[in-house]
């Protein structure tokens, strides 16, 4: 069982880690453009929505209420409304940003909250996010015997991981603030905003016209 586990957590990681939704490019988007604490702290907000995901399935498996996540109009529903705010999110970073250069490029830092919140709900709103963790939560439990205890203790020690993991991504991504210019950051954000806004259409695309 033991391997079983290892093998099942690298495979969570990795998925959780390097899977280019959303907030992938929000992350390394702060990370690069505000620096290392920024980034942390969307890293946190991400690893909160998983955790807040992650025991709502356990709980909803437990007592055998997915039905929700397989019901079609309720997938449908799901998709639109996260579409259309991934848009606006989206949307946000095509705001021209005040930018002040000499030697370095300054600016401002948003709210640490806001940045918690924006991972948090970039991560949360992504419907593939809640059918991985009801992927992950099926499989485990299993192996777990379906103890809800058992996997509570796994999950949050797996997301810990995964919290380790996403920090030292932001802190590669951050060292790049040093040699971009405030031209290229401001092509990144572009991109990083267009990325958004198409993750948005596709889902609308995907749920409103099938």
């Amino acid at each position: 069982m033991a391997l079983t586990l290892i093998y099942q957590t690298l495979i969570i990681v990795l998925f959780l880690s390097f899977s280019f939704g959303p907030s992938f490019f929000a992350l390394l988007n702060a990370a690069i453009k505000y620096g290392y604490k920024p980034g942390a702290l969307i890293a946190f907000g991400i690893f909160l929505s998983d955790l807040m995901v992650c025991l709502l399935i356990i709980f909803l498996v437990h007592f055998g209420a997915t039905n929700f996540f397989h019901d079609e109009e309720s997938k449908r529903f799901m998709g639109i409304v996260a579409g259309v705010l991934l848009i606006v999110f989206g949307a946000f970073h095509f705001k021209k940003q005040d930018v002040i250069t000499e030697l370095a490029i300054e600016i401002k830092t948003p709210a640490p909250t806001l940045m918690i919140l924006k991972g948090f709900f970039l991560n949360t709103l992504n419907p593939a996010i809640w059918l991985l963790w009801l992927g992950n939560v099926t499989i485990i439990s299993k192996t777990l015997n379906y103890s809800v205890v058992k996997m509570i203790f796994y999950f949050s020690a797996t997301l810990v991981l995964v919290l380790l993991v996403e920090l030292a991504k932001v802190s590669g991504a951050s060292k790049l603030k040093k040699v971009l210019t405030a031209k290229t950051m401001a092509v990144f954000n572009i991109i990083t905003g267009s990325l958004l806004m198409v993750f948005g259409l596709n889902l609308i695309r995907i749920h409103f016209f099938k």
